[in-house]
């Protein structure tokens, strides 16, 4: 992951050593542990390609019991791209969540990207997450 430009420039995480992707890992759990994130990995679905390392990462966040909505969200490595990972990732994400958590009150996703990110816009279009609104940026954490 540390060499993907991409990655670096879009996502808030700084994995570029094996300590640092340790300590993310270990910050996926802990928000697993008290409730706040369920994170996946994202595998090959082509079993050819099957039993490799993972391919990416989508998460569920913000999940409040008879809460009205939560975050998804998610990352394809750069060797995953251009393939449909991305959307049938964040299509699969999106619906699990609506069929787990619908009945307890859950009516919106929420997607947040980065407007100058034109491939995350693609894959939130093909994936069924609409434009609702344009948020100010929040330095220094997002651009």
């Amino acid at each position: 992951m540390s060499g993907d430009e991409a990655l670096r420039r879009w996502t808030s995480f700084a994995v570029h050593d094996e300590s640092s992707a340790a300590r993310w890992l270990r910050e996926q759990r802990h928000g697993g542990e008290q409730g706040r994130r369920c994170g996946f990995a994202v595998e090959e679905a082509d079993p050819s390609r099957a039993g490799g390392p993972p391919v990416g990462h989508a998460v569920l966040k913000e999940v409040v019991a008879g809460g009205p909505s939560a975050e998804v969200g998610y990352w394809p490595v750069a060797r995953a791209r251009g393939r449909g990972v991305a959307p049938r990732t964040l299509r699969a994400l999106s619906d699990r969540a609506v069929a787990t958590f619908a009945r307890d009150g859950l009516t919106r996703l929420l997607l947040r990207r980065q407007a100058a990110d034109t491939a995350s816009c693609r894959v939130a279009e093909k994936s069924r997450h609409d434009l609702a609104a344009v948020l100010p940026a929040k330095p220094p954490a997002c651009p």
